[in-house]
Parts: structure tokens; C-alpha cells; sequence
């Protein structure tokens, strides 16, 4: 099959365009690297992680890299009209909690407009499945745990979280009135190399390897499951291949780990101490994301990377990446 991959230079989307063209599929890519952060790291990614994969994106392997931004319909028209993709797996957005408390306008052009732009010619071109990006910041403030896809999430506490949650519903409306195959993957705290620097998992190793201090919120008394990213590849694309009519599942590790155990793990394997600030909660985030993955598991997929063994990977990935002795 010939795959669109928006955000197609980015941690996820990188990894799964490697995945489906080692399995004989046609990946499209299609990323703006905006510099939210570093884009060298976003070419790199297609320099080097998917070095001995560029060409022509005809039917049989290799990839297509488009440049451009979903936001823009011209540069979308031409880009279906030209590769005619079989299926379509949505990732580029805005990301971080944060941030889009600071330029919340800016997250809504992009993650909803954006999103609206890809299922609008998704369903024009009659594509056979669309696999979008949500979030486990749908969820909230939720104490209910684990997080299950039937617990209300209307109470949203970052902009961020609210795109994702819209995004939701939008392509339930694409499912209902155009029949577009349509399903969300709410990503539960997914690391691994090549991942992105702003996320604090990969703060944790970076300072913990350079010596600089480790601020950890809510006093250490964080609660996540770490999904490493050969698993979440994997659960994606376990989702793409199942074409189900409209759904949105949860994507994760199949353990609630403590943030504490993920940075001392860091501390094994670079053989550094940290060097630990605890700070307050920060605004928008959540001290505990637990996912009930028992849909996903249905379609045959499970989680098989422990945070030993992920973190490992990592480590090693950062020290190579960035020269560190």
C-alpha cells in the first residue's frame, strides 16, 4: 500500500514510515519542520534513521518527502492528487501541554484546522483507513483509573488537550456522513531514540548525562506508562491494517510506572546520579496517566518493551547522537 504520513519527520512518524517500508510498503511524507524544536533533529531523522529508504515513492518501498504544511489546501490538494494514497496516518500537530497555554491560537489553526484540511481530502479521495493522533491529555484531571476510552472527557485542562479532544469528534462527523474509516490514538507518554527534546523524558537523560539539574514535578509523585516507541509502531500500525469503521483507543504501556523508577533507570544506564529538584505541579499537568489498553489488545497487539530495557536503548541512542563520552 502507498501510506501518507503527516508530521513525517517527527519521532512517531519517522519510526512508523521505517516500519511500513521494511514491510514492502510506500510511505509519503509530509512535514513543515517548524521549529518548535530543533529541526535538525526532525532531518536528521530522514537523513540518517532512514538512510538506504529514499526514493521515488512508487508502489514497492521507499519513501516521498513533501514539504509543506497541512494547514495549506493548495499544497494538500496537490499532494493527494499526485500520490493517490491508499491510507492515511495523521500525526503532524502542535505539540506540548504547556506551550499551548501560551499561544493557544496557534494550536487550533494547526491541530484543528490542520486536521479538518487532512479528513476533508482523505474522505474526497476515498482513502481506506485514516489513523489520527490524539492524546492521554483528553483525559484531564481524571482520577479514575486506568483511563478507559468510555470515561468522559469534556473536562479538558489544556488547550492542547481540547485540540485533541475536537479532533476527536470532528472525525467522528468525517466517519458518520462520508463513511471515512477513522481512528484516534490517544499516546500514552511515549519515549525512545530519536524522540523529541521537549519532552521530559527526554529532559531526564539529557541532564542527567550532561550533569545539569533534573527539576521533577509534583515532588516525584508522578505516576506514567511509558510506551517505548517500538510498541507504539507497532499498536499504529496493528490500527491501520484493521480498518475499523470509526473508534478511538488508547495506546500504551501495560504497566503504571513511577516517574522516579524512569529516571533511576537513567541513572543506571548513563552511570550518572542525578542531580534532583522537586518543584510543584505545573499548570495543565496531571500527576497520573494509566491506560486500559484492553481494546487495542483485542485487535492482537501488546506492549512488550519494560522501561529497563527502553531506557537502555535511549541512553545509548542520546550519547551517540549528541557525541557524549
Amino acid at each position: 500500500m502507498k501510506i501518507l504520513i503527516t508530521g513525517g519527520a517527527g519521532f512517531i512518524g519517522s519510526a512508523i514510515a521505517k516500519s511500513l517500508i521494511e514491510r514492502g510498503d510506500t510511505a509519503v511524507l509530509i512535514d513543515n519542520f517548524n521549529d518548535y524544536y530543533d529541526p535538525q533533529l526532525k532531518r536528521d531523522r530522514i537523513k540518517k534513521f532512514l538512510k538506504g529508504y529514499e526514493k521515488p515513492a512508487r508502489r514497492g518501498g521507499g519513501f516521498t518527502l513533501c514539504e509543506g504544511d497541512i494547514r495549506d489546501r493548495t499544497f494538500l490538494k496537490e499532494v493527494f492528487e499526485k500520490e493517490k494514497p491508499d491510507k492515511v496516518i495523521h500525526l503532524a500537530a502542535m505539540a506540548g501541554v504547556l506551550a499551548s497555554l501560551d499561544n493557544p491560537a496557534l494550536y487550533v489553526d494547526v491541530n484543528v484546522m490542520g486536521t479538518t484540511n487532512m479528513l476533508d481530502f482523505a474522505a474526497e479521495h476515498k482513502v481506506k483507513n485514516f489513523v489520527y493522533a490524539s492524546s492521554s491529555s483528553v483525559y484531564g484531571s481524571n482520577e479514575k483509573v486506568p483511563f478507559s476510552e468510555k470515561d468522559s472527557v469534556d473536562a479538558p485542562i489544556s488547550v492542547y488537550a481540547a485540540t485533541k479532544k475536537a479532533d476527536e469528534l470532528i472525525a467522528h462527523v468525517y466517519s458518520h456522513i462520508h463513511k471515512l474509516p477513522t481512528t484516534g490514538l490517544r499516546f500514552f507518554t511515549v519515549y525512545g531514540p530519536w524522540g523529541r527534546p521537549d519532552m521530559g523524558v527526554f529532559k531526564f537523560i539529557e541532564n542527567i548525562v550532561t550533569g545539569k539539574t533534573v527539576e521533577i514535578y509534583n515532588f516525584g509523585k508522578m505516576r506514567r506508562n511509558f510506551t517505548y516507541i517500538d510498541d507504539i509502531v507497532s499498536g499504529t500500525i496493528t490500527v491501520l491494517d484493521a480498518d475499523l469503521p470509526c473508534d478511538v483507543m488508547n495506546i500504551g504501556g501495560d504497566r503504571d510506572e513511577e516517574l522516579l523508577d524512569y529516571i533511576a533507570a537513567v541513572e543506571k544506564h548513563s552511570g550518572r546520579q542525578a542531580q534532583k529538584k522537586m518543584m510543584p505541579m505545573q499548570p495543565g499537568d496531571v500527576p497520573r496517566t494509566v491506560a486500559d489498553i484492553s481494546k487495542l489488545r483485542k485487535l492482537g497487539w501488546e506492549p512488550t518493551t519494560r522501561i529497563e530495557e527502553g531506557v537502555k536503548y535511549f541512553v545509548e541512542w542520546y550519547k551517540e547522537y549528541y557525541k557524549v563520552a
